[in-house]
């Protein structure tokens, strides 16, 4: 055969599923014009998924399910699409998320961007519109994050919903994020929180300068047993951990910054100065 690329599965995850698909598909008997027919897209697109110079996506892997009657089973690509997607997001973010749609209370710190739970899809768009630009990921890639994070949101919307505690370091109001109308929701959005019932929201003002205990982000779940666990993350890599010993500093020190933030009647105001430009 012209052109036919070898594949080495055991190279990567993403190389595993490419060679999985390429398996199925020959198994059937079909070419690769002839399947990417049957599931809507190019036979380039194919070829590109095959050999891994394109990702796959969810939609891609539910069309491949659907056309090989893999839908639902143990062997569907879009299990394996998500085995792929956890696998390239952050150590202990996977499982991380899984027991926070689980949890009774979520407690949240964040510098410089609003946390997952609070953004509004147009912010969480811009910022990942801004990694397809510089590089970081595809537009379909863009488009998973996006839609992983509604998912994410939804799992916290129950008849009993969980308390949710959010600090946030000033720089998340201060920081412009798509722009002026989108920026202007956002903000709407944490007012909006902050009335909820089973919400806190805070802000650790720039002024308490050193005092402020974290740097980047921590999250603090407390599961229905009364557990606790601790998640923080920093640029490269993420750590979920349950030992009791290494949570109970991090449950203290948020206890502290909880104490030296603004209330949240003056952290709304801060917001609210924030959307009317008051320095």
């Amino acid at each position: 055969m012209v052109n036919r690329k070898e594949l080495s599965p055991e190279s990567s995850p993403q190389a595993a599923y490419g060679a999985r698909l390429r398996r199925s598909r020959e198994a059937r008997g079909l070419k690769q014009d002839d399947f990417a027919a049957m599931i809507g897209y190019s036979g380039r697109h194919i070829s590109g998924v095959e050999t891994c110079s394109k990702p796959p996506t969810r939609k891609f892997s539910r069309s491949v399910d659907a056309a090989l009657g893999l839908v639902g089973t143990t062997e569907s690509f879009e299990r394996s699409w998500a085995e792929l997607r956890n696998g390239s997001l952050l150590e202990g973010f996977p499982e991380y998320v899984g027991y926070e749609g689980r949890a009774a209370e979520l407690k949240l710190f964040e510098s410089g961007v609003i946390p997952g739970p609070l953004q509004t899809r147009a912010y969480a768009q811009a910022l990942a519109d801004s990694a397809v630009e510089r590089g970081v990921i595809t537009c379909e890639q863009a488009e998973e994050r996006v839609s992983f994070l509604i998912e994410r949101q939804a799992a916290l919307v129950r008849p009993t919903p969980p308390l949710v505690v959010a600090v946030l370091d000033e720089s998340c109001i201060r920081r412009p994020i798509g722009g002026e109308v989108v920026m202007d929701s956002q903000l709407q959005r944490l007012v909006d929180f902050a009335a909820q019932p089973n919400t806190m929201l805070q802000l650790a003002p720039f002024s308490l300068g050193e005092r402020r205990p974290f740097d980047r982000l921590v999250n603090l779940l407390t599961l229905q047993d009364r557990s606790v666990v601790s998640y923080v993350e920093s640029q490269t890599q993420g750590h979920l951990d349950r030992e009791l010993t290494s949570v109970l500093p991090l449950v203290r020190a948020y206890h502290q910054l909880q104490a030296e933030s603004l209330s949240q009647a003056a952290s709304v105001a801060m917001i609210n100065e924030v959307r009317k430009g008051t320095p």
